[in-house]
């Protein structure tokens, strides 16, 4: 966002990104200490089991000895952008006035690589506050392609992520789910401009995006609750050993005990 951008205004440039204006002047009221603990019990047992919704999340908080109650559990997991995965996860709603595509990929086989890429976000807990991680796979490798932090849900980080995936290759499907970051202007005029389908999950189905959802159970148990960073740099310096780690060393059992990295590699040269 460019508050002095010569050609657009700032509400311009919010129409495009998919942000609500009035969210651009707003500064967040930091969390307590204890809501940051409770959100880090809730992203751990959420990610473990997805299935939670906000009545089972609240009774499961009671039974380890939490004094909660549902409306507070509730209020966390919204502002974490969590919801059962009956749906699923939900960073945010489709803004208004956004077109909502079709999903492309109903009984589609997955074959090659760079035929469907896809992204989510997901929320990172830190010793004193949190962020937000997007990143950006191949569906047929697993291999991650681009990712980035920001610590609020505005599209601007995501675009940054997609023309650094742009500038390695090109997908011929680029499915997400309907959050206003992926629904704005500027996300679906940039991956129709460079000739790549774009395919939106439809709501309520659980299974649209699970190789992201995988991703995110991978890098929090394999690092992020391991090692507990405090500060951004910290993780941000983690997470960029942690992702050529998962690319290139990781091997898994669906690829064939291979690495994503080689997967990938060998599916260009095939295709």
């Amino acid at each position: 966002m460019e508050p002095h951008h010569r050609k657009l205004s700032v509400r311009r440039q919010c129409e495009l990104l998919g942000l609500n204006r009035s969210s651009l002047y707003y500064e967040a009221v930091p969390e307590t200490a204890e809501n940051l603990r409770l959100m880090q019990r809730i992203d751990q047992e959420y990610t473990a089991h997805p299935f939670l919704g906000t009545r089972r999340m609240t009774a499961w908080l009671i039974v380890q000895g939490e004094a909660v109650n549902r409306k507070r559990v509730q209020r966390l997991m919204r502002l974490m952008g969590l919801e059962a995965i009956y749906p699923k996860p939900k960073l945010s709603l489709g803004g208004r006035g956004q077109r909502i595509y079709p999903y492309l990929l109903r009984n589609v086989s997955i074959d090659r690589a760079d035929q469907v890429w896809s992204t989510d976000i997901t929320y990172v807990p830190l010793s004193g506050g949190f962020m937000y991680l997007a990143a950006i796979i191949d569906w047929f490798s697993r291999y991650v392609l681009a990712w980035r932090l920001s610590n609020t849900l505005d599209g601007w980080f995501c675009q940054e992520m997609l023309e650094e995936a742009l500038s390695r290759g090109q997908p011929e499907v680029f499915n997400t789910d309907q959050g206003v970051q992926f629904t704005a202007q500027a996300w679906t005029s940039r991956l129709e401009s460079a000739g790549v389908a774009v395919s939106m999950d439809g709501r309520g189905r659980c299974l649209d995006n699970v190789f992201v959802e995988r991703l995110w159970r991978s890098v929090k148990y394999e690092d992020i609750y391991l090692r507990g960073y405090e500060r951004v740099p910290q993780l941000e310096e983690g997470l960029g050993r942690y992702f050529p780690y998962y690319n290139e060393e990781r091997l898994h059992q669906s690829l064939g005990y291979r690495t994503p990295g080689s997967v990938y590699r060998e599916g260009r040269q095939a295709g």
